[in-house]
């Protein structure tokens, strides 16, 4: 009898599920559950921005766009990335609008990766770079962080992962799941590294809006990187536009071109209705009074202060997130690996957080508690978080 699923690619079926995913399947059957697993603002789309995009379907602008996007749309992007970080693209040649920043990342990998090239993944990280790679027909080579250093790139791990078959970076920060960010300092002392051994930059700043120390510094901004960078961000965090799906990439043309021909074959063009709303909230968002992302920062800010101050009050190590909405405390003092007490939490507590292990072996003792949700919700997970340390530690 024919078994279609013997006909699923070797590279397929070795994919691990997603980490992410599979706690939060499990507390959609728990109603009753409290979940800081998943990485999705609780804010609601400010209307203003949701009603661009209805207005946008009243005047008929149902059709496709261009594959790059709406070119009014790129000139706001390129406006964005050179207000805000004093970088400067051309949106005719040097910008692509993607399916959210995750379609860019898969797009900018594959462009660059021919079979066996490695691609250095800085670790914790976002759990999709390693499986883009793999999918792709490269190999993830992980580049360790650790508390200790603030989870930041530190050249001499990234001198050590280097081989004659590295090809690119991977350059998550703000950083999901530490909310560590590399300062501009930080990112002179590796840029030397990457500059000597030419390696391609592909900087995922989806949060760079979050950022709580200052003002966030994109890695294109500094002398000799932005030629080999390929800037990933989106409207997803900032504007609490996930369900959106809207991205965009930026990087000199011959980068965007091949980009754009994947992205032509496969996913034709970003969603209009999409597109106007996006172009609605940077023309209207960028400026300091816009009070509906004003009041997303300020929020989380204070949420990310009750998280640590708990988390250390509990007697557990937990870095400061100087970014985007999450917090990655250890759970080693207690003898259990993240998978472990997360397991617990849920069925003692029930909690939801993610295990370390899933952004990568480095965080096996960790776990990622979101804090996009609702002062009272982290009020009372933090808790029965507490209760269970408690009864941990008293065995």
């Amino acid at each position: 009898m024919f078994d279609i699923g013997d006909k699923i690619s070797e590279s397929v079926k070795k994919l691990p599920s997603s980490g992410i995913r599979k706690f939060f399947d499990i507390v959609a059957d728990r109603p009753d559950a409290i979940s800081l697993g998943v990485g999705e603002p609780d804010f609601v789309t400010p209307w203003s921005i949701r009603d661009a995009a209805i207005k946008s379907v009243q005047k008929g602008y149902t059709q496709y766009t261009s594959n790059k996007g709406i070119l009014q749309l790129r000139e706001q992007i390129a406006l964005y990335t050179e207000e805000t970080f004093g970088i400067k693209y051309d949106p005719a040649t040097d910008i692509l609008v993607t399916v959210g920043a995750s379609e860019a990342i898969d797009l900018a990998v594959r462009a660059i990766c021919e079979a066996g090239d490695e691609i250095l993944v800085p670790e914790p990280s976002y759990v999709s770079y390693t499986p883009c790679i793999r999918l792709a027909g490269g190999v993830p080579v992980s580049v360790p962080t650790t508390l200790g250093a603030g989870f930041r790139i530190m050249p001499g791990a990234l001198e050590a992962a280097i081989t004659p078959r590295t090809k690119a970076l991977i350059f998550p920060y703000p950083n999901n799941p530490t909310g560590a960010i590399m300062s501009r300092r930080d990112i002179r002392a590796i840029s030397d590294i990457i500059i000597g051994h030419d390696l391609v930059v592909i900087s995922d700043e989806i949060y760079a809006e979050l950022t709580y120390s200052g003002r966030h510094v994109s890695i294109a901004s500094l002398p000799g990187l932005k030629e080999r960078t390929v800037y990933v961000s989106g409207f997803s965090k900032a504007f609490a536009m996930t369900g959106w799906r809207l991205g965009y990439v930026a990087a000199d043309k011959p980068m965007v071109d091949a980009m754009t021909k994947i992205h032509q074959y496969t996913i034709m063009c970003a969603p209009t209705a999409s597109q106007y709303a996006a172009l609605y909230a940077l023309k209207s968002g960028r400026s300091d009074n816009f009070a509906a992302v004003k009041e997303m920062h300020e929020s989380y800010d204070g949420r990310r202060k009750l998280m640590v101050n708990s988390f250390k009050s509990m007697g557990l190590e937990c870095y400061e997130p100087k970014g985007a909405f999450y917090v990655f405390p250890s759970v080693k003092k207690l003898g259990l690996t993240g998978e472990e007490f997360a397991t617990r939490l849920l069925k003692e507590e029930n909690v939801a957080v993610v295990p370390g292990g899933a952004f990568g072996g480095y965080g096996e003792y960790n776990v990622r508690c979101c804090y996009a949700t609702s002062m009272k919700n982290l009020i009372v997970a933090l808790e029965r978080i507490d209760r269970l340390v408690k009864r941990i530690k008293a065995l």
